[in-house]
């Protein structure tokens, strides 16, 4: 096993596991700290006057450090406390495999952190991200459950093909646009693309608009007052840039509802508008009230359609409870409704989520199709049908019968047996020497071997994924591109170096490190970093060296000059240090 397990995560279906790395925390830098220690510092500074009181106090709880990087195995001691845990995986992962990880409590953490040049913002999902973000938050127990319901539902949700083309375009970019080096061209194609893909995806899939819910409340989240609001969203504590940006007058704040559902998002550039929750209880309210929506709720033809558009694995469950799983390929209507559904390839029948013995997809290994619906001219549906009633109907053990279903299908054959539910209804039967048609279309023949029509007068609901976790073999998961790791040369490792002494001088557990030589050599090699100079200036401080701050400042001075847009990191970083070191 790659990672330090515990009860929360022995929970964890092994489809999920596939997605967890090891965090390797040896690998992350001294630049690396240095960047958490900054935004963290700015970030706790600033969100301890403007987001919501429970991120500050999460904090403390969650045990999130603002001097170093979270090591995961110490988060999840400590999250343990209030029934949680994280893992570490590479980047984005599919949205249906995030929500679940939400519905275990699992928190899905990015274990990599972004570079120095975007240390503002990043397209790229990183521990900052996540450990500074998502974490504080959840310990807060309303927001915790909303959380929880919110993966328990969103990963119900059916996607059309196009999302997964969509999820794998969004995934390239934010690696090319982590990644040190890559041509601005290449960018720039990748955006194109994804903005392609935006401007021909069609009517909006489940997934799609729930996880436009999701943005507008667990990432770019507003609550309180449209007048007053504050911040609860990771993707805006997690940002030094947005999180003061979206406090002025420049973003438009709307009051949050299901609209939300229907509102796009760019993931690429600061957000024009955002939503204010009253309180975290309203968001489960539209969470609901969206699920009502969903086909998960609403079944019906609808529902089926959206499973055959998916193009991926799915359920329907009909009214007696019986649940197909499978890739849906057809269905036959009437009357805008379905009667007769058909799955193609690898197919298991369940009730209860639990799959039916002789029912694998060993057993239905290239489809499974069946009538829906009430007999033609027969008020009684089978599955209302009794002992008596069935025996009556000829629906019984040896019988050769024809039935005939409301919208033409026909199935004839001679019954083998049938199999109940814990109710006691009849949920599927067995014919052999059976013939289903349609009009003149044949469906099934005799020569295909048994045939098990399912019993259900309707589709109760339709949702993503198998009813069974252990029908299918879900452990598929091949990331087609990794997140692409900083390649070092001399100059690099020799910066990395001169951060790591300053940090382990700031620590004690070097004190003979002269800083004024890291200062001398640090402008000759590397003339455009500011964030050691900025560290450099913090120690000086603290010693009263008004001599060294001044060269620093100087140089931090020519720095700003020759590159404008780091000025106000730089300012920002001398303020911070002024204010502590004067409190």
């Amino acid at each position: 096993m790659s990672y330090e397990s515990n009860p929360i995560l022995d929970k964890l279906p092994k489809h999920l596991k596939q997605f967890i790395k090891p965090q390797n925390y040896e690998e992350y830098t001294a630049i690396n700290q240095a960047v958490w220690r900054y935004v963290m510092r700015k970030n706790v500074d600033y969100l301890s006057q403007v987001a919501h009181k429970s991120y500050v106090d999460g904090l403390k709880k969650t045990g999130i450090s603002i001097d170093h990087i979270p090591n995961m195995y110490g988060m999840n001691r400590i999250l343990k406390e209030i029934g949680w845990a994280a893992v570490a995986v590479d980047g984005f992962i599919p949205p249906s495999a995030f929500m679940e990880f939400q519905a275990y409590n699992v928190l899905v953490i990015a274990s990599d952190i972004r570079q120095l040049e975007n240390i503002e913002y990043t397209p790229a999902p990183d521990i900052i991200h996540e450990g500074a973000g998502h974490a504080p938050i959840i310990a807060n127990p309303e927001y915790a459950e909303y959380l929880r319901r919110f993966g328990e539902i969103g990963c119900k949700a059916i996607s059309s093909a196009k999302d997964y083309e969509l999820y794998n375009a969004v995934r390239h970019l934010s690696i090319i646009k982590e990644a040190n080096g890559t041509p601005q061209n290449e960018i720039e194609e990748a955006e194109k693309h994804i903005e392609h893909l935006q401007q021909n995806m069609g009517e909006p899939s489940e997934m799609a608009l729930i996880r436009n819910l999701h943005w507008w409340t667990v990432e770019y989240g507003l609550i309180g007052t449209v007048d007053n609001p504050k911040i609860y969203g990771a993707g805006l504590l997690s940002s030094i840039g947005e999180s003061a940006w979206c406090m002025t007058d420049k973003v438009k704040k709307i009051p949050y509802s299901i609209e939300a559902a229907r509102t796009e998002f760019d993931i690429t550039k600061p957000q024009p508008q955002l939503f204010v929750t009253p309180d975290f209880a309203f968001l489960s309210q539209v969470l609901e009230d969206f699920a009502n929506t969903m086909a998960v709720r609403t079944g019906g033809l609808s529902g089926i359609k959206k499973l055959i558009n998916s193009k991926a694995l799915g359920t329907i469950e009909l009214s007696t409870g019986l649940q197909i799983s499978g890739e849906f390929s057809n269905v036959i209507e009437n009357d805008g409704k379905p009667i007769y559904i058909q799955t193609t390839g690898a197919t298991a029948l369940a009730y209860r989520e639990k799959e039916l013995v002789g029912h694998s997809i060993a057993h239905h290994s290239e489809g499974f199709g069946s009538p829906i619906g009430k007999l033609k001219g027969i008020n009684i549906a089978i599955e209302d049908m009794g002992p008596r009633d069935l025996k009556a109907y000829k629906i019984y053990e040896g019988e050769q019968i024809a039935l005939e279903f409301e919208g033409g299908i026909k199935v004839e054959g001679t019954i083998i047996t049938g199999t109940r539910n814990l109710m006691g209804k009849i949920i599927l039967i067995t014919f052999e020497n059976c013939t289903v048609t349609h009009q003149d279309k044949i469906l099934f023949r005799p020569e295909w071997g048994l045939y098990h029509m399912a019993v259900g007068q309707h589709i109760v609901s339709a949702y993503n994924g198998p009813a069974d976790l252990h029908s299918f073999d879900l452990i598929t998961h091949q990331i087609t591109e990794s997140t692409i790791k900083s390649k070092k040369d001399e100059k690099s490792a020799q910066l990395e170096l001169f951060y790591e002494q300053i940090r382990h001088f700031r620590e004690g557990k070097n004190t003979t490190v002269s800083r004024n030589k890291v200062f001398q050599a640090l402008k000759k090699n590397h003339p455009k970093d500011w964030l050691l100079s900025v560290e450099l200036y913090e120690l000086a401080k603290q010693d009263n060296n008004e001599e060294f701050q001044q060269e620093i400042l100087n140089h931090l001075e020519h720095i700003k000059r020759d590159n404008p847009k780091v000025g106000h990191l730089i300012d920002d970083g001398l303020q911070l240090v002024d204010a502590t070191l004067v409190s």
